[in-house]
């Protein structure tokens, strides 16, 4: 920890060296790049705030809330900010500590008595600390699939213990939206009170945060809100709306640019907003302290570090601490602060994937600390999120491309129909549809998908609403009566957990 120290006292950038002249050529250049990222379609609409020495000396909207349509965006619409929503909800936390309500070294067994993980041992011992740096053992997607397939945020924590580790506890970092969800909701529990009312009262009410809220239903009342996009035929395309609220403190807060400057002004005020202690800072400070490391910056080679709830990165400008967001079905966030400098920058856009928020925040950088731009960073993170994902979908369609030829043909429709369960996805039922099966899974089969044949007892489906046409498989084990004794749903199998085992004749 003192070596850490050491290198943020010597950063090479010291606060002296950005000056408001500095700052403000650097904001008007940060526009035109603004304006000409919206011109060349790098996201159909996106706002910026930018704070510095306590004060908002930048807040403007660019673009359209949805694609082809006039609506223009503002400093205040409102947006999905995704998992920009964990350092939000790390901050409430860390008001709760302040108060004294909650500890971030409080165990969850005595905040949360019904919770478990896999294991023993790490169930009794687990913080709330933990949970927040991501360091519990649960795998990343822990949970992402049950919220797919309907399943509220309380039933979804309590199958979590059916999921085995991927790590060793503490031993090794693993980004999990439902475990931070359970930090958040355990911290709040000596409250009385549920997350969504605590967030409002520990943050959002103090700043005036009016259009900032941790609930699905405030955020779609908003008239002047952004819709989600994925690119379709190479066309933005407002198809998917995605409420968040089972996982609300990792990636259910909906705001503004207005909005998250405040906030902004807060954390690089160390707790004191207008003048008035809000937070303590020695609560507050325990967010920024490097917990686990997460290798190099992808795109600019900074050392960075989790922390609670946000990533501490010592890279080309010296000390940062930030977070993005993102849905897959069309947001993608970001915030970056400088606390030496007392600097910060919030991005919300409407897109998915996009290396926009990273592009001009790292641009905005240049231009403060360098006084011009080093290189082409929307490219250069576009590049990043195309190799990430696109070799994912390319994969998939491979696999499946084509059948064997000539292909197997499958069993009767008897042989495959049936209700299917385990303890984590709970009852899945197969049944024929006309000249088709139709699989239904989540409570009370929520969600509804057409099985088409491939070879033999293998059938495709496609799952995800943002990529419609990425086949995934299904698969049927044929016992020796001829029917299916167990069938293995492969984008419900990400922690090996997808087999559910035929119930019943």
């Amino acid at each position: 920890m003192r070596a850490f120290i050491a290198v943020m006292v010597l950063s090479p950038h010291a606060a002296s060296a950005v000056t408001p002249e500095r700052i403000t050529a650097a904001l008007s250049k940060l526009e035109l790049l603004a304006e000409g990222v919206v011109a060349d379609g790098g996201v159909p609409g996106l706002a910026i705030g930018v704070v510095h020495d306590d004060k908002v000396v930048f807040l403007k909207g660019f673009g359209h809330r949805e694609a082809g349509k006039p609506e223009t965006v503002d400093a205040d619409t409102v947006f999905q900010i995704a998992s920009l929503s964990k350092p939000v909800s790390a901050t409430i936390v860390a008001a709760l500590v302040s108060d004294e309500i909650v500890s971030w070294d409080a165990k969850i067994t005595d905040l949360d008595p019904a919770f478990r993980l896999s294991e023993p041992y790490p169930t009794s011992e687990l913080t709330v600390r933990d949970l927040f740096s991501h360091r519990s053992g649960l795998p990343g997607t822990a949970g992402d699939d049950l919220e797919d397939i309907g399943y509220d945020r309380a039933e979804i924590l309590r199958r979590l213990r059916f999921v085995s580790p991927s790590s060793s506890f503490r031993a090794g970092y693993s980004y999990s939206n439902f475990g931070l969800t359970e930090g958040a909701v355990a911290a709040a529990k000596p409250t009385g009170k549920p997350w969504e009312e605590i967030a409002n009262e520990k943050l959002y009410r103090p700043l005036g945060m009016a259009s900032t809220s941790s609930r699905h239903a405030d955020f779609i009342k908003h008239a002047n809100r952004a819709a989600l996009h994925v690119k379709i035929d190479g066309v933005w395309a407002a198809k998917v709306k995605r409420d968040p609220d089972a996982q609300a403190p990792a990636g259910g807060v909906s705001s503004t640019a207005r909005d998250l400057s405040q906030w902004v002004r807060l954390v690089l005020g160390n707790g004191v907003y207008a003048g008035e202690t809000l937070i303590a800072a020695d609560a507050l400070d325990q967010t920024h302290v490097p917990l686990m490391a997460r290798g190099k910056n992808p795109v600019s080679g900074g050392e960075s570090f989790y922390g609670l709830g946000w990533n501490i990165e010592l890279g080309r400008h010296g000390l940062s601490w930030g977070h993005a967001g993102a849905f897959s079905v069309g947001a993608r966030t970001l915030v970056t602060l400088f606390p030496e400098q007392k600097l910060g920058i919030v991005i919300v856009a409407n897109a998915f994937s996009t290396g926009v928020p990273e592009g001009l925040s790292d641009s905005f950088a240049d231009l403060v600390f360098d006084g011009k731009v080093e290189k082409d960073w929307v490219k250069a993170w576009d590049d990043i999120f195309a190799s990430l994902f696109g070799p994912a979908i390319a994969a998939a369609k491979t696999t499946y491309a084509a059948p064997p030829s000539p292909a197997r043909p499958a069993g009767p429709a008897s042989a495959y129909a049936g209700r299917y369960s385990n303890d984590f996805i709970g009852d899945a039922v197969v049944s024929n549809a006309g000249d088709a099966l139709v699989l239904k899974v989540g409570p009370a089969g929520a969600r509804s998908y057409s099985l088409k044949h491939f070879d033999r007892d293998m059938f495709l489906t496609y799952p995800d609403a943002e990529t419609p046409d990425r086949p995934s498989g299904v698969g049927f084990d044929i016992g020796p009566n001829g029917r299916a004794s167990a069938m293995t749903i492969e984008f419900l199998d990400d922690n090996n957990l997808g087999t559910l085992q035929r119930v019943g004749d």
